[in-house]
């Protein structure tokens, strides 16, 4: 299961108007670098195959392929203020060795 945020599911929402995409599935795609770690990838698709799983979260529609399905099972993608002050989506995965859950 993948879980999206209000804050990320209303950024989403957002990027698809700015791009004349409504309507379109979010694409996500996970791969494991070298080190162990989860790079991620994530747009609107305007194809979609068989094999694509299917999630609804938020009100967000969103493809994963089965190769990805093991990499982001349980992430939560959140919009969230960095430290630079800038907003940027983050993924909350317990399968990438590299995260961290925030203490408190």
């Amino acid at each position: 299961m993948i879980t999206v945020t209000q804050e990320a599911a209303r950024q989403i929402r957002e990027s698809a108007r700015q791009g004349n995409a409504e309507g379109l599935p979010l694409r996500i795609a996970a791969q494991r670098e070298d080190d162990g770690a989860i790079h991620y990838a994530m747009g609107f698709a305007d194809d979609e195959h068989e094999e694509d799983l299917h999630f609804n979260s938020e009100g967000v529609e969103i493809l994963v392929s089965p190769l990805s399905l093991h990499l982001l099972d349980n992430t939560i993608i959140d919009f969230v203020e960095l430290d630079s002050g800038e907003k940027n989506f983050i993924f909350k995965n317990p399968n990438d060795p590299h995260y961290r859950p925030a203490s408190g």
